[in-house]
């Protein structure tokens, strides 16, 4: 793989940093500004709706720009960001910070992921997309436990301060290892860009994706409190289990990358097909401790196997106008299952379910999206009357 796609990787390891930090940092955050955890838990999902929102108008303004310049100027945004969160004097200001670091997320994993492409030889694409991923991936197993730790000993700040420091080593790299591109992609009438989107086939592999992580996030919002309460950890004993969760991650992505690069409608079928029943049999194996951290791990690796997949089935169904768009959109499209995951699981536990039954209604998500994939894999098959004709 190229240098320049491992620069694509030490910026994704920088966005995921900053996303995912800030779950091990509620109660020190909500302690300084004076607010609730529930409060602070907002700090999540607002972040989340900044990439769900940003992503394509922030792709669509920057459509007609050079992609290594449009990448640069993300990585300016979300070092910007960072430093305003370490500055922020209140709740609201952070709050406005951490929305303003999260329009760089979409747009820069969707611009990336064309780049990404672009940078390999056709057969290795989706291990192209992976690769980048990597990086993601590499922040929740090692950056996000190490800012944690961070922010609780020098204080929270520190924390985002680390991450504008890895945006602004981020910058450096993205300009001296991209190629050059001042080839200007070609201009796109916006109304060309949302026909695109309207496709059938892109708007099934966007809702597949949502489909899948929300399934992914209904138990990893809540996996401390199931694993002390429902399995019986002790809290010790929670961040170890955490990064068996983590190294699945790697483990999936980069076999996720290599399983679509073979056949991508069977990769996304058989990854779904695993993630739903790793989530479905958590439910009866939650009670013996071993067994629970194996499904971790496997809940990591299936649930990241189906990024690189779905990813570039939504980049091959976009081909032509709006590819770039189409890809910001499924990244928007993770980020929209993580929080309706959150929401249900919440719902579910508050519901009388309690914990334990988390599992199994995270099961429901990706066999939702399995049957999708399955209709649209169908669809996409020429009939035997229209093989006939084109013979």
């Amino acid at each position: 793989m190229p240098l320049a796609l491992y620069a694509l990787t030490v910026g994704a390891f920088g966005i995921g940093v900053t996303e995912f930090v800030i779950m091990g940092l509620l109660i020190d955050v909500s302690a300084d500004l004076g607010v609730s955890i529930a409060a602070a838990g907002l700090l999540i999902s607002g972040y989340a709706l900044g990439v769900v929102f940003g992503a394509p108008i922030l792709t669509t303004l920057t459509g007609r720009w050079p992609r290594k310049t449009v990448l640069i100027a993300l990585m300016v945004i979300f070092t910007i960001g960072n430093i305003a969160c370490a500055l922020a004097p209140n709740y609201e200001t952070l709050m406005a910070a951490r929305l303003l670091a999260a329009l760089a997320h979409g747009t820069f994993f969707g611009v990336g992921s064309v780049v990404a492409t672009g940078l390999v030889a056709p057969e290795r694409r989706a291990s192209a997309i992976a690769v980048m991923f990597t990086g993601l991936t590499v922040a929740n197993i090692a950056g996000v436990p190490f800012g944690t730790w961070l922010g609780q000993e020098y204080g929270w700040r520190t924390t985002f301060w680390a991450v504008a420091i890895v945006g602004i080593a981020a910058l450096a790299v993205l300009a001296i290892f991209l190629p050059r591109d001042d080839q200007k992609p070609e201009a796109q009438d916006w109304r060309s860009d949302l026909a695109t989107m309207a496709r059938p086939q892109v708007l099934a592999g966007l809702a597949i994706t949502v489909l899948g992580y929300a399934g992914v996030f209904t138990v990893f919002t809540y996996i401390a409190p199931v694993l002390t309460e429902i399995t019986g950890f002790s809290a010790a004993a929670v961040s170890p289990i955490l990064l068996v969760f983590g190294g699945g991650l790697i483990v999936g992505n980069l076999l996720g990358g290599k399983l679509a690069d073979r056949n991508l409608d069977r990769s996304v079928l058989l990854t779904l097909a695993v993630l739903t029943l790793s989530l479905a049999a958590m439910t009866v194996i939650l009670e013996y401790k071993t067994l629970t951290i194996a499904f971790v791990g496997l809940v990591g690796a299936a649930g990241f196997a189906t990024v690189a997949p779905l990813q570039m089935r939504v980049l091959q169904k976009a081909e032509g106008a709006g590819q770039a768009l189409a890809s910001s959109f499924n990244i928007a499209a993770f980020n929209l299952g993580n929080a309706i995951g959150a929401w249900v699981g919440g719902i579910a536990i508050e519901q009388g379910g309690g914990l334990a039954v988390l599992p199994l209604v995270a099961a429901a998500f990706p066999l939702a999206a399995l049957i999708l994939s399955i209709i649209a894999t169908r669809l996409d098959r020429p009939s035997p009357r229209g093989q006939h004709a084109a013979a």
